[in-house]
């Protein structure tokens, strides 16, 4: 009797089991019936959906393309700091101090690379010479036009029996010549000044090609601009350059600049020549060194973090006593 009524109930049980089972079975069945027969999204949806895919391609097309030109500019500027490195080579490690004859410069290239040039050489046992250059522009293309201008400059004429100096407006005459020369395909040019001094008797001769003017500053405190005519290096063929001298006396100084010196101080460029001059008369009086120092200081306060927008050059030279 026990086992006739148990049966019944595990049947029952078991059945029951079934019966949910298989409901479970069909709900699911019919859950992926709906599923499949859901409508698809509209067709706006699938087109800003495209738009995103497209968007998420060009990005990783600009990303490449920037990693890409990052790889290039990083070269140009390696590029171009091994430029700096070989243009500050070619120019003087250090300048000839002789007895009471002292140079001394301040250099400040715009860009990684200069326009400017300058040099001072020991010409004899009696004389040294000394130039200053500014090819238009800055920059790579500037940069090798100074290039050309130092190993083309010629300051002797030397024969079986000797050498002769050439003087200042010989050796502008001819530096225009070479350049005339060459037949530069794009309008290159340059201004320089060239000169040279008796170290006995302190005797300055020079010409200038278009160059700013050189001034004298007196050990009396007195300043004077000295002109002397000429056009700028590599246009005309035919150009003549003047020649002047001055003597300095103890304590003089005599001081070239390139015209990057007179924009250093603002966009304006009336204001910076007037700034530049007021600045110069308050240091007119000061030692080569210090009148540098404050130069290159002042230079460097007004343009900030900003790049200069010409290159700077200023040469002195001075009679120490």
């Amino acid at each position: 009797m026990r086992f006739s009524v148990g049966l019944p109930t595990y049947g029952t049980r078991l059945m029951s089991a079934a019966v949910s089972a298989a409901s479970n079975m069909r709900l699911v069945r019919d859950s992926d019936t709906d599923a499949a027969q859901s409508p698809p999204p509209p067709a706006d949806i699938q087109s800003l959906q495209r738009e995103v895919a497209d968007l998420h391609a060009e990005i990783g097309q600009l990303r490449r393309k920037g990693d890409k030109l990052n790889f290039h500019l990083s070269r140009i500027d390696e590029e171009l700091k091994l430029a700096a490195r070989l243009q500050q080579d070619f120019l003087p490690k250090t300048l000839p101090q002789l007895g009471q004859i002292h140079f001394h410069t301040l250099f400040r290239p715009a860009s990684h690379v200069s326009g400017d040039f300058y040099d001072v050489l020991r010409l004899d046992e009696r004389h040294i010479g000394f130039y200053i250059a500014d090819a238009v522009g800055h920059g790579v293309p500037a940069a090798l036009l100074t290039m050309f201008i130092k190993h083309a400059l010629a300051t002797k004429q030397i024969g079986l029996g000797g050498y002769r100096l050439l003087s200042a407006s010989e050796t502008m005459t001819k530096l225009n010549d070479t350049l005339i020369e060459q037949a530069l395909s794009a309008a290159t040019f340059a201004t320089a000044l060239y000169g040279t001094i008796n170290i006995d008797t302190r005797q300055v001769t020079f010409s200038r090609a278009g160059h700013p003017l050189p001034i004298v500053l007196r050990a009396n405190g007195e300043m004077e601009s000295l002109n002397c005519a000429g056009g700028l290096l590599g246009v005309f063929p035919d150009e003549t350059f003047e020649q002047r001298s001055v003597i300095l006396e103890v304590g003089d100084r005599l001081l070239l600049v390139t015209d990057g010196v007179e924009v250093a101080f603002g966009g304006d460029i009336a204001i910076s020549q007037d700034r530049w001059i007021n600045e110069l008369n308050l240091r007119r009086a000061h030692p080569a060194e210090k009148f540098l120092s404050e130069f290159g200081d002042l230079i460097d306060k007004a343009n900030g973090e900003v790049p200069l927008r010409d290159d700077v050059t200023m040469l002195m030279l001075e009679i120490k006593s």
